[in-house]
């Protein structure tokens, strides 16, 4: 196929693996799994190996902490042997008593006294190969459950209704919506997402319950094929909330949710550049002033502040009868926690008695309170940080949905700290640990080391990198660096404003005990340092993600932690096109390259708009088809486009993918490893044929995936036949 556009022509001579449904096609794909499953045959001790090193480090059979909401707690619970969830019920006491907010203590394999199951996913996944839950949201009366499902893995869900007092469900069916139904406080109605052709969640629904899917009301439509749609309820349950947003441009919509069948009013009128999101905040009366408390709303946004600012603003008020909504000026907001150019505001989150915010500083992300009681009319917030004792961490909100609550759960890890679900008081600041995630085996925290180090990038910008390995597999020498090298893998991401933190990872527990150093290279394109981060990584500043990628393994090498034939560079998504890129960008510098689900055709897809989530993604990389700078610019730099005649000098590549994936095209990776295959290099395809962008469904499924990829990794490294 030749394409033409900015007086530029190329010939591709694999688009024609395009044609999903074409016989010549699928047979294509099949014997490429055939002539991997090949070539890799020698690795299925080294697979079976590392899937049961991951099952039997995992606790099969296990229960969440239970999380409260109004008169019940709610949890998921995994057993042995079962791919899926099934989520479930207990009744709580009264929140006056001395438990009400201390979940029930519950013992892995024993089924809670009283337990109701709301949706065994077992059961619903039944004769399926594939199975994702996109939508779970229970009525404020407990008795209702809206739930939507996915069997195919392209992401287009059916929505159904269960009547929690019988556990039927209701004749109400609405086929291909998107994730995130929402029942109003009322239980009789139901918010859902349509898609349209390219898979962007475009419209707002309201279905009352009973009636036919046919005469469910049209609630809000977005024409700007660059916006998505998003509808939930405040925590409060006082307020239905429609937010929209591009990559650079976002809205908000309320609705008193006691009257579902309202018209949704607009917070601020959108304004190219600005984003904002808004949450529902009741403020306490001052003492003695006999006022009662004053619904308002929090508003974070970016307007004249880069790294987002939090002010408190009033609710828009309901029109008079015959007259429009009239939204709220910017101007009148009271600033309650002021920008800085050091501290990005990720999120936040209001209750009865205090807000929680997420934010970031020094590459870390953290989470502060607020005392809604202790506030001064005029000043600026006080905000009380939530302090993690590890040099490496992450920390984020957890489950918590009651308004009511007087503790804050949130939950932290590290690369050597299995996730840990903590209970704060907020009137005493003692914590509680509910739960950590058990890793069997004996694993020890002490027995693995993790550590920051900072490469140069080109433009002398220094770009973070994080390390973790086993303290007995590595040797360092009096100055704390690496006396020899190690094989390591090297991951990346780099796009959206996605922050890549330290987290703790059971499989990859399999590679550090065959000596690998993990490292993972904070790229700018991410948000790990701020809105600048991400800036600096996007549109005509993308070239910097891939360089930077560069430096960092340019940087392990010179300080001894690796040397280029015993490194792996690993990316998935658009983590994908930066391998991708820097494989063409310095091929010597790695032995393999793992390529999942790649979005490696950039170019082909950003210049067609039909395709699922192009247009949206024009903010994020640039719009070749109108641009042609932008067109010059992706041209020089999309993997596929870039391989040259002669690759036999390329490290090894292993690219995954699924036939269903709506985000990234099956096609993209299989012209890519067609393409790199016939220039010589060593590279091989694996694609499951029922799955999605998340690839397969099922835990067990998923860590014979990772099994397979972590063995082709090893493999790579030289440590396929090394114990752990």
């Amino acid at each position: 196929m030749r394409r033409t556009h900015h007086g530029d022509t190329a010939v591709d001579d694999y688009e024609w693996l395009r044609a999903k449904e074409d016989p010549e096609v699928l047979a294509h794909l099949e014997a490429e799994n055939s002539w991997t499953a090949q070539q890799l045959a020698g690795l299925a001790p080294l697979r079976t190996a590392l899937f049961t090193e991951i099952k039997d480090r995992t606790q099969e059979t296990d229960l969440s902490v239970p999380t409260r909401l109004d008169a019940a707690w709610y949890y998921t619970r995994t057993q042995e042997g079962r791919q899926y969830p099934v989520h479930a019920r207990v009744a709580a006491s009264d929140v006056a008593t001395a438990d009400g907010w201390t979940p029930p203590a519950v013992e892995p394999g024993v089924v809670p006294d009283g337990e109701q199951v709301l949706l065994d996913q077992n059961a619903e996944a039944e004769g399926h190969d594939f199975f994702s839950l996109g939508s779970f949201d229970v009525s404020g009366d407990g008795t209702r459950l809206a739930y939507a499902v996915d069997t195919t893995g392209d992401e287009r869900y059916t929505l159904r209704v269960r009547d929690l007092t019988t556990g039927a469900d209701l004749p109400d069916v609405v086929e291909d919506t998107a994730p995130g139904a929402v029942l109003a406080p009322d239980g009789e109605h139901v918010f859902y997402l349509t898609v349209d052709e390219a898979w962007r969640p475009y419209r707002v629904w309201r279905h009352r319950i009973g009636t036919p899917a046919s005469e469910d009301v049209l609630v809000l439509e977005e024409p700007d094929e660059r916006f998505w749609l998003g509808v939930g309820l405040s925590r409060s349950r006082r307020y239905l909330v429609v937010e929209l947003g591009s990559k650079t441009t976002s809205e908000a919509w309320v609705l008193e949710a006691d009257d579902p069948t309202g018209a949704f009013r607009r917070v601020w009128e959108r304004r190219d550049g600005v984003e904002y999101s808004v949450e529902h905040v009741e403020l306490p009366a001052a003492p003695g002033a006999g006022v009662a408390p004053r619904d308002a709303l929090l508003v974070l946004h970016n307007d004249g502040a880069r790294n987002f600012e939090l002010v408190l603003t009033d609710v828009p008020a309901r029109p008079a009868p015959g007259a429009a909504a009239v939204p709220l000026d910017p101007a009148a907001a009271r600033v309650v926690v002021p920008h800085s150019a050091d501290v990005r505001l990720d999120g936040v989150e209001a209750f009865a008695r205090h807000v929680a915010l997420a934010y970031r500083a020094d590459a870390l992300p953290r989470v502060g309170v607020v005392d809604l009681g202790a506030v001064e009319q005029g000043s600026p917030w006080p905000v009380t940080e939530i302090d993690v004792d590890e040099p490496l961490f992450s920390v984020g909100l957890d489950a918590n949905p009651d308004w009511r609550q007087p503790l804050l759960r949130v939950q932290h890890t590290s690369f050597v700290t299995p996730a840990t679900v903590v209970d704060v008081d907020l009137s005493t600041g003692e914590r509680h640990v509910r739960k950590r995630q058990p890793v069997l085996g004996g694993y020890d925290p002490d027995d693995y080391v993790q550590r920051r180090e900072w490469a140069v990038a080109e433009d002398g910008a220094r770009v973070p990198i994080s390390l973790v390995w086993r303290r007995d597999a590595v040797t360092l020498d009096g100055q704390g660096t690496r006396a020899e090298p190690a094989p390591l893998v090297l991951y990346g991401y780099g796009a959206y404003e996605t922050s890549i933190d330290p987290y703790f990872s059971v499989p990859r527990l399999s590679l550090l005990d065959r000596g690998v150093v993990f490292a993972v290279a904070h790229v700018r394109g991410g948000g790990e340092l701020g809105r600048r981060w991400y800036d600096d990584g996007k549109l005509a500043a993308k070239p910097h993600t891939f360089t930077d990628f560069v430096a960092c393994g340019r940087h392990l090498v010179s300080t001894g932690w690796t040397e280029p034939g015993r490194m792996v560079a690993e990316g998935g998504s658009a983590g994908g096109l930066l391998v991708g890129a820097v494989t063409n960008l310095a091929p010597e510098l790695f032995a393999g390259v793992l390529a999942v689900v790649p979005f490696v055709d950039a170019l082909t897809s950003m210049l067609d708009p039909s395709l699922p989530l192009t247009v949206v993604e024009w903010d994020e990389w640039g719009d070749p088809l109108h641009d042609p700078d932008a067109y010059a610019l992706m041209r020089s730099y999309t993997p596929y486009e870039n391989v040259p005649d002669d690759a036999a000098h390329y490290p090894r590549v292993l690219a995954t993918t699924s036939l269903h994936d709506t985000r990234v095209l099956y096609v993209e990776p299989a012209k890519w490893v067609a393409r790199l295959r016939a220039a010589g290099a060593p590279a091989l395809l694996k694609i499951e044929m029922s799955a999605g962008h998340g690839g397969v469904s099922g835990r067990y499924a998923r860590w014979e995936e990772i099994a397979f990829e972590n063995a082709w990794v090893l493999d790579v490294l030289g440590r396929a036949d090394v114990r752990a």
